[in-house]
């Protein structure tokens, strides 16, 4: 029998052997009575997303999140029926709705496109991804749609007239109009339904980690329409979960707008962080801290956004938003390529090399047989999130150079990418005796555990890497009295 793993837990669930949940689903929505929200998508922005609108500020709606049947996604349906929510982070809110709902009885999770029969609202949290190679000039790269449009298809072959259909997704400006609009518009006519639906735009902008429900509650959100009634549907729907009076919604022309928000958006922070990789590895030549640096600098309000040093670029929006944009221009609009955000993300993408580099120059006769501890594994501090991370390819030059490495993670038990278990006991991670520990990850615990700092300071001849700016001056300096130090952007300390 086949199975899907946890990488929360590590739980393997079996894979549903039934064809559908149509009884399961007609009964939820009867016995709620309430109107009906699908959620297309149950990954870190999905899932959560199902238990804000469960827990919706000033309605009441019955929830049913669809993800696929497969080994890598039907852990989420099979966990949240079961009582295991499938995103772990520090926020203690998401625990508390998600028991909320279990107790209300207005959360279903479910794999079958039915559901979205029963829908009044579906809002779309699925991937898409770009896919990256390797190019003359940094990267080549693609966009494709096939599926998301697989995604959109679902719907439109199941949906009830008069839906509204809410794209979160991150997707290429000109999605909704070039590709969800028309989708829908040729299976409404194909099953003889008149063209009543509303699509709109309004993407997420989740915060993972401590202020995770926060970042979707009581945060700005833009928001349109692919005409008036249907911007007027999504803005409707948005007062019901967002405290509009303290964070007012901004409606935007059209949906090419909104896309076009969140892309630009991300682009200008991938941007930013690409610069600041070019003056971390100035400053540690020049022999300069590039925190203080910086600190001195975010002094002036027109500069308080500057990044600071770090591994890398990870998550599922800055390793690839940038690239959606410059595809959408040269391929929906037949316009101009955006050279400098494509180089931000080629930049991004080789920032952990530099950490690697580091490491390995500290071994002239390599790092094989050297047990190394990786501290965190996720992308963001305080967040189960292995998407993309920036710890992968570090990981992947370490294990391919022969290195010992055991991995600690406090949020992830399995990490998927990898397909490796990862120890989330502290305390059984620091007794694997490393002679290399790199802090990979900024999590809470690293800065603020008694037993980091006391296995830290007890060290000798260790080599300590601090990849985030973790360790105080004071705590650095203490460290490389007796063990050699690395720390990314500090010159002070190479």
């Amino acid at each position: 029998m086949q199975t899907s793993r946890s990488p929360v837990t590590g739980t393997e669930f079996s894979l549903p052997t039934t064809e559908g949940d149509r009884e399961a689903i007609d009964a939820f929505v009867e016995r709620n009575g309430k109107p009906v929200v699908a959620v297309q998508g149950l990954g870190f922005v999905g899932a959560v997303t199902s238990l804000v609108v469960a827990n919706a500020l000033t309605a009441e709606y019955a929830v049913i999140g669809l993800d696929l049947a497969t080994p890598g996604s039907y852990w989420k349906v099979a966990g949240i029926n079961e009582g295991e929510f499938p995103v772990t982070s520090s926020d203690a809110q998401i625990e508390a709705l998600y028991r909320s709902a279990r107790e209300q009885g207005n959360l279903l999770a479910t794999w079958d496109p039915y559901a979205y029969s029963r829908a009044d609202i579906v809002l779309v949290d699925i991937n898409l991804d770009v896919q990256k190679g390797g190019g003359d000039n940094g990267q080549s790269f693609g966009v494709d749609l096939s599926g998301f449009r697989a995604g959109m298809e679902a719907i439109a072959e199941h949906c009830k007239e008069d839906v509204l259909i809410l794209v979160e997704t991150t997707v290429p400006p000109g999605t909704c109009e070039k590709v969800v609009a028309p989708i829908m518009a040729a299976a409404f006519e194909r099953r003889g339904l008149e063209p009543r639906y509303r699509i709109g735009h309004s993407y997420e902008r989740v915060m993972p980690g401590p202020n995770y429900i926060d970042s979707m509650r009581n945060f700005y959100r833009v928001y349109s329409g692919i005409d008036d009634a249907s911007a007027d549907a999504v803005e409707a729907f948005l007062k019901t979960i967002i405290t509009v009076d303290e964070y007012p919604l901004t409606r935007l022309a059209n949906t090419n707008a909104t896309e076009m928000a969140k892309v630009l958006e991300n682009s200008y922070r991938a941007m930013n962080i690409a610069f600041v990789q070019e003056w971390t590895e100035f400053a540690e030549h020049a022999g300069v801290n590039l925190f203080e640096v910086i600190d001195a600098i975010r002094m002036r309000p027109t500069h308080a956004n500057l990044m600071k040093p770090g591994l890398g670029v990870g998550g599922y929006c800055l390793t690839k938003d940038p690239l959606l944009a410059s595809w959408a221009s040269s391929t929906l609009f037949d316009g101009p390529s955006l050279p400098q955000s494509e180089v931000a993300v080629t930049i991004n993408d080789h920032m952990p090399e530099h950490t690697w580099r580091r490491i390995s120059a500290q071994f002239p006769s390599g790092v094989s047989g050297k047990r190394c501890l990786l501290l965190g594994v996720s992308y963001l501090n305080d967040v189960g999130d292995t998407r993309y991370t920036p710890v992968a390819p570090l990981y992947r030059k370490l294990v391919e150079a022969g290195a010992a490495v055991t991995l600690h993670d406090p949020y992830v038990a399995w990490w998927e990418e990898e397909a490796v278990a990862v120890e989330t006991r502290l305390e059984a991670a620091l007794a694997s005796d490393p002679e290399v520990v790199a802090i990979c990850t900024a999590h809470t615990i690293y800065r603020q555990d008694d037993a980091v700092w006391r296995f830290l300071s007890e060290s000798r001849g260790r080599l300590i890497v601090d990849t985030w700016g973790v360790l105080s001056a004071d705590q650095l300096s203490q460290l490389a009295e007796h063990n050699t130090v690395i720390a990314i952007g500090r010159g002070d300390f190479a």
